[in-house]
């Protein structure tokens, strides 16, 4: 098996074959850093590579095959993480040139649960600035590998072009207004943003506290729901973290949808988004109606107010995270991560309390729906693969926040999990995703649902045309 044939396994495929001794974990892992070393240099998804760190880990990780011990469900599997995570002896600066040179004496209670899990970590991803919308100034923005002049989406951007260019077989991503799915949606690849406190936020980077998930990205739901099942759970550590055990992710039927009830609100899914996303959202539809789910219609909350204070609250609670470092060192933030900032110092406790409010309304409303079904669907975002340029353009538009994070921003401020998942494609090739929603801890309806919908499909199985990527030579790993 070549390196390139071994970069398109998926996460799941790839534990199978180390368990089963097919492969062992240091070739996959000298096949990954080859890789990455081969094509990291044009697309610029790692801010940094860990190969020694990789190669000790794997190599143990086979010893203890050899004698008989399995550390876990990802046992020798090459994974990358998002660089707010933080990494034992490993620089970790959320996409923030002041924290270069943190570095970490403990791993984040995610990292520590993958490592467990038998992970072996390849490196950090590279990010937007504290998680928020823009790349700081000086960081080398990732490329999208369908196609250079694509937007990857913010802010776990570097997760989203390692896991669909074959860079890694799974990685970690982090959402506030978006950040799992936008790069999902945009790179082709399946985001899993489970609710919130579902997975411990020790040790990672805050932009918004209440508004922070962490979750998995990887090439299929299937391959979500078993990172998901690694990182999940209470954590003394966190005391935010839900209590509520962790189920086996991988159980139900993923063939028959049977009995599952799916929320369907046409204005709300249809409404001012691109003819491909539709397209691809009727398709998801259609597809799991024959696979015997039972599409309900709902009426869903109106989401315009909702999200337009999406921004402020994300503010204040950004504001209060970055107490130590602004406004003092001021001069070394981003305009965007500044500005945002500066908002944050300039609202009240009243400005807050409402927004509070409103955030507490819509989520009893829209739990009310989800008592009426299992899941619901709509987009991911209403642009089909926009361009940089094009979103860009789109950033001085009126309207343009309020348009952007009409499908994801409600699901942050109520903390419902979601799936987001290649759905379609547009006329020149690049992807165009779904989304699925599900009650409080409900992730298993939704990796279930995912997994019965990839099995009937073939939209993940596309790779992006790495031929059109400028490659450097093999590297000496």
């Amino acid at each position: 098996m070549t390196d390139d044939e071994m970069a398109w396994l998926d996460l799941s495929t790839v534990a199978r074959l180390i368990r089963e001794r097919v492969l062992s974990s240091e070739e996959v892992t000298l096949a990954q850093l080859r890789r990455i070393d081969r094509l990291n240099p044009a697309l610029h998804a790692y801010v940094r590579t860990t190969p020694e760190l990789a190669l000790s880990q794997a190599r143990a990780a086979d010893q203890r095959q050899a004698q008989g011990q399995l550390l876990g469900p990802l046992h020798g599997v090459p994974i990358a993480v998002k660089d707010l995570c933080w990494t034992a002896g490993i620089p970790t600066a959320a996409g923030m040139p002041m924290y270069q040179d943190f570095v970490p004496d403990q791993d984040a209670t995610v990292v520590k649960r993958l490592r467990e899990a038998g992970a072996v970590l390849l490196g950090k991803l590279q990010m937007t600035e504290s998680a928020f919308s823009a790349h700081h100034p000086l960081t080398v923005v990732p490329v999208n590998p369908w196609d250079a002049l694509g937007w990857t989406g913010v802010s776990s951007s570097g997760s989203g072009v390692a896991t669909a260019a074959g860079l890694c077989f799974g990685s970690i991503g982090t959402d506030t207004g978006g950040s799992i799915r936008f790069p999902s949606a945009a790179c082709g690849v399946t985001g899993l943003k489970p609710t919130w406190g579902r997975v411990s936020r020790h040790g990672a980077f805050e932009l918004a506290a209440s508004l922070d998930h962490i979750g998995p990205m990887c090439r299929t739901a299937e391959d979500c729901g078993l990172m998901l099942g690694v990182m999940a759970g209470a954590d003394p550590l966190d005391p935010t973290a839900l209590q509520a055990a962790v189920p086996d992710y991988s159980s139900g039927d993923k063939t028959n949808l049977t009995g599952l009830r799916i929320g369907w609100d046409a204005a709300y899914a249809l409404s001012d988004v691109e003819p491909e996303v539709a397209e691809a959202v009727r398709h998801t539809l259609a597809v799991l109606e024959t696979l015997g789910a039972q599409i309900v219609p709902v009426t869903l909350p109106e989401v315009g107010e909702l999200v337009e204070s999406w921004v402020p609250h994300c503010a204040i609670e950004a504001a209060v995270a970055h107490t130590a470092t602004f406004p003092a060192r001021r001069e070394e933030y981003g305009p965007m991560l500044a500005g945002l900032l500066d908002m944050g110092h300039r609202l009240t406790a009243t400005d807050y309390q409402r927004m509070l409010l409103r955030r507490a309304e819509h989520t009893g409303q829209l739990n009310a729906v989800l008592m009426q079904v299992d899941l619901l669907l709509m987009p991911a975002m209403p642009f089909a693969a926009p361009s940089t340029e094009r979103i860009a353009n789109l950033r001085q538009e009126p309207g343009y926040r309020r348009r952007l994070s009409r499908y994801t921003a409600p699901t942050d401020m109520s903390g419902h999990p979601t799936l987001t998942f290649p759905a379609g494609v547009t006329a020149s090739g690049r992807p165009v995703a779904a989304q699925l929603v599900s009650g409080h801890l409900n992730e298993a309806a939704l990796v279930r649902s995912g997994s019965a919908f990839q099995a009937a499909t073939q939209w993940h199985l596309r790779h992006p045309p790495m031929e059109a990527i400028s490659a450097t030579p093999n590297g000496s790993h």
